[in-house]
């Protein structure tokens, strides 16, 4: 009897402490990077979407959502419009499917890399001429809808050398 009770003990506290055992069949995601913009405290997250097997999923390697901060944080997709003419990408995915090249409908002037690192998933690309892991895109703008111009476009990341911040800010 004393047996049975620490075995299912153990079981117990595997499954508090390693939930995913349970869904290990499942897709999971990542957190990149995210938007912030100027207009309100609602954000744009960039996810990678992984398979199973633990590489990015073939058909939508990376996810991008709203979080409606400015409301309650409720996640909400994106429109078809808001990922045709702002926020969306265009994603070239490896043949390992370890590594996907963004390309940002939203002129940043660069290129985005996902890399995989160990079991995580990295945005890697150029920050003032350092090769950074990607953290934040910062948008202001004015204007509204079909009139809005962007003023200028700030990148935070860390140096993938040195372990230090870098920040650029452009004009696109």
């Amino acid at each position: 009897m004393q047996v049975l009770r620490l075995i299912t003990g153990l079981l117990v506290s595997v499954l508090i402490f390693h939930p995913d055992i349970l869904h290990a069949d499942q897709e999971s995601r990542q957190p990149l990077f995210k938007i912030e913009r100027n207009t309100n405290a609602n954000i744009i997250q960039y996810d990678a979407q992984i398979g199973p097997d633990g590489k990015l999923d073939q058909k939508q390697p990376v996810v991008a959502y709203w979080i409606r901060l400015a409301r309650e944080g409720q996640k909400e997709e994106l429109s078809k419009i808001q990922n045709k003419f702002a926020y969306g990408f265009e994603a070239d995915l490896d043949q390992n499917s370890d590594t996907v090249t963004l390309k940002m409908v939203a002129n940043i002037g660069r290129l985005i890399t996902v890399v995989r690192d160990n079991d995580t998933y990295l945005a890697l690309t150029s920050i003032d001429g350092e090769s950074s892991r990607l953290q934040k895109i910062f948008i202001h703008a004015t204007g509204k809808g079909m009139s809005t111009k962007v003023d200028y476009i700030q990148l935070h990341g860390t140096s993938m050398d040195t372990g230090d911040k870098t920040f650029e800010q452009f004009v696109p």
